[in-house]
């Protein structure tokens, strides 16, 4: 279909049933410049928890959609592809998780928001990489703690925190593509760059950058910083909004180990969705996210300690 058609659509559509269309900074770029908002997983979580609309279209991964769905009940909660997972969260298998903390009683569970309804469930606590630092500063130094399903997010942040944390053993495929020495190569050719890096990144990548954040911090780290040229670790997705809001910036995506057109790590996933799925998802309202009650009950408790902490 023709790409101005299905945006007069896409925008029709979502007047006309009062729907907000949330996407992640690491859709497409078409997807993004038709969103009625774009951030990263705390931001739309709380986007989300706020919206005034009868429809949340997720443009993201499913568990995105699913947390929408968690926090708002009522809402119809829609996903242009209903395949648009997440190599973290179908990691993290719940009848195992719940072996794990069977196996340590005392442990409190903080599980990072890349993760299913099934396991927010058996957890205490949802983070995400802005604010999970904050969150386990906030439980006593004494208090055990299970953390999951990232292991590289894990260690970085007992490395931050100086405490002890039982990783679960997860990652995330794209942040775990860049290649060192690729890295390195760029630099050097680059020698005032600065490297920013996703926590979700592997430890070799981390000790690299001069700084490690969230989606949404990395962001706000290059539009602020005094530095011109930029080294990226992270989904190719967010380049677009780079372009948009540092514009007299050179941002240079970190290559992946293998070669791409973009020499960067994108998400196969999250280019699942399409502006003609996302048409059609708002014409038909399907795929629509769908919760048991009860899990839902048991999901949202430790996704509201989050937010009113936050």
């Amino acid at each position: 279909m023709d790409k101005l058609f299905l945006i007069a659509e896409i925008n029709r559509l979502k007047q006309e049933k009062n729907a907000i269309l949330l996407a992640h900074y690491y859709q497409d770029k078409d997807i993004q410049e038709v969103a009625d908002f774009v951030g990263d997983s705390l931001e739309l979580s709380k986007k989300a928890a706020s919206a005034n609309a009868d429809i949340i279209v997720f443009a993201g991964v499913y568990f995105m959609a699913e947390t929408a769905k968690i926090i708002n009940p009522d809402k119809k909660v829609l996903l242009p592809d209903s395949n648009a997972g997440c190599s973290l969260a179908d990691g993290c298998d719940p009848q195992n998780f719940r072996k794990l903390k069977e196996l340590h009683p005392n442990h409190v569970v903080v599980t990072y928001i890349n993760s299913s309804a099934e396991i927010k469930a058996l957890s205490d606590w949802v983070c995400t990489s802005s604010n999970a630092r904050k969150i386990i500063e906030a439980i006593p130094k004494e208090q055990e703690i299970i953390f999951a399903p990232d292991k590289n997010l894990g260690m970085y942040l007992k490395k931050e925190v100086n405490r002890e944390l039982l990783l679960w053993d997860g990652s995330c495929i794209v942040h775990e593509a860049f290649s060192l020495d690729k890295l390195i190569e760029i630099y050097n050719a680059n020698p005032t760059a600065k490297i920013v890096a996703h926590p979700e990144s592997e430890r070799h990548i981390l000790e690299t950058a001069h700084y490690i954040g969230s989606t949404s911090g990395m962001l706000n780290f290059i539009k602020n910083d005094m530095a011109t040229t930029f080294i990226v670790a992270t989904e190719a997705g967010i380049l677009h909004q780079l372009s948009k809001e540092a514009p007299h910036k050179t941002i240079i995506p970190a290559p992946s180990h293998e070669d791409n057109t973009c020499a960067c790590s994108e998400c196969a996933f999250m280019k699942i969705n399409t502006l003609e799925k996302l048409y059609l998802c708002l014409k038909d309202e399907r795929p629509e996210i769908t919760i048991n009650e009860e899990l839902r009950l048991e999901a949202i408790k430790p996704i509201n300690r989050m937010l009113n902490l936050s």
